[in-house]
């Protein structure tokens, strides 16, 4: 019965996911589409998923767009590509007339196909910042003042001798405007000594403190995060719902994706030096079950994901590892500097370096999903 129960659940999770995953994938490849049409690049197909189609169509300019049988990614294929990853068909080129071959994508300047190919993660950070300047000018936000409503006896905070009512000003020299902020800022501190300038009944002074590593498993998975054992104040006079104008929810919306960068580019980072765990890093099985998890919230929230998650994908794509954007556009960086391209050679092997990487990332990503998950079926 338990088993059941999990299939069912599991079931439930599938719609969800298919649509944050197809936002975020359609957005990503109409970008790299709509810039190689106006590039004057021919497109032959337009995918979202991959493997066998299950059904599709022909536009007017040839293109065929199609939807897949796997709906793990996307991928535009132009004239002159041999593969879904953009591997030049060279023999295909060789072959193709002189009107066909002024369409492909090889053909075109080094600058149109760094924009073609930039294109893609541009517009993943641009549906975001559409996503959340959206959501601010019609629902606005719940902003709490950076007040401290309670300190917890031993922790830091209490330690550093802040006590409740008192105001936040700023972290280590940045203002905050709100307890989100000051919850944001703490949460990269673990092990930091960090200064807080705060008022007192009028009266600014200056405490310098530790936030502690606080490890918590939910059912998002693993979380660390800084802590220093102050909670914001529960009074309704510093609670306010603040409304935004477009052009204050498009700065917002500006600002939110680049926190959202901000903090994925530290968590890599943090992996590396060591302060990180690898096991936060989820793949597909992940992503589908905070899917289902976040439905429940609403649709409100579901798109508050997609935002995310096109972020992610996004500054993922444009990683210097060749198969993704990035590479490809490290390859035509070392075109413009070289004044010709790399070796066949050369790219081969960086095609089949980035694919080993891509598959070991595949690995790792789906053994924590897989531990995550089993951990959640025992209840741990």
């Amino acid at each position: 019965m338990e088993i059941l129960n999990d299939a069912v659940t599991a079931v439930g999770y599938v719609p969800p996911f298919l649509f944050v995953l197809t936002i975020v994938v359609f957005f990503h490849e109409l970008g790299h589409f709509l810039v190689g049409r106006a590039c004057g690049v021919g497109v032959v197909t337009f995918s979202i998923g991959f493997g066998p189609e299950l059904f599709g169509w022909n536009d007017r300019h040839g293109t065929r767009w199609r939807i897949s049988a796997i709906p793990l990614g996307g991928y535009v294929k132009f004239v002159g590509d041999d593969n879904a990853a953009g591997v030049p068909d060279r023999d295909g080129l060789a072959a193709m007339s002189e009107t066909d071959r002024r369409q492909a994508f090889q053909a075109k300047s080094v600058a149109a196909r760094a924009a073609i190919v930039a294109a893609g993660p541009i517009a993943n950070f641009l549906l975001a910042i559409v996503i959340f300047s959206a959501v601010l000018m019609v629902s606005g936000r719940l902003d709490l003042a950076p007040k401290v409503g309670d300190v917890s006896p031993g922790e830091a905070a209490a330690e550093a001798g802040i006590r409740p009512g008192d105001l936040i000003l700023a972290i280590d020299g940045q203002p905050v405007e709100t307890f989100m902020d000051v919850m944001r800022i703490v949460s990269e501190r673990a092990g930091e000594a960090t200064r807080f300038e705060i008022d007192r009944g009028g009266a600014p002074f200056e405490v310098t403190l530790t936030p502690r590593l606080f490890e918590e498993k939910s059912r998002f998975g693993n979380q660390r995060r800084g802590l220093v054992g102050i909670r914001a104040s529960d009074d309704p006079a510093d609670r306010r719902l603040k409304r935004f104008s477009p052009p204050m929810a498009v700065v917002e919306g500006l600002r939110e994706t680049g926190f959202v960068v901000g903090r994925t580019l530290s968590y890599i980072g943090g992996v590396f030096s060591g302060r990180e765990s690898i096991d936060q890093l989820g793949g597909p099985l992940r992503v589908a079950q905070i899917s289902g998890e976040v439905a429940g919230l609403g649709l409100g929230a579901l798109i508050n994901l997609a935002a995310l998650l096109s972020v992610s994908i996004g500054l993922l794509n444009l990683f210097p590892v060749p198969m993704l954007d990035g590479g490809h556009l490290v390859f035509y960086a070392a075109e413009a500097v070289r004044g010709r391209p790399l070796s066949e050679r050369a790219q081969d092997i960086g095609f089949r370096i980035g694919l080993g990487l891509i598959l070991m990332l595949m690995l790792v990503s789906s053994w924590n999903d897989i531990a995550h998950l089993a951990a959640l079926r025992r209840g741990g």
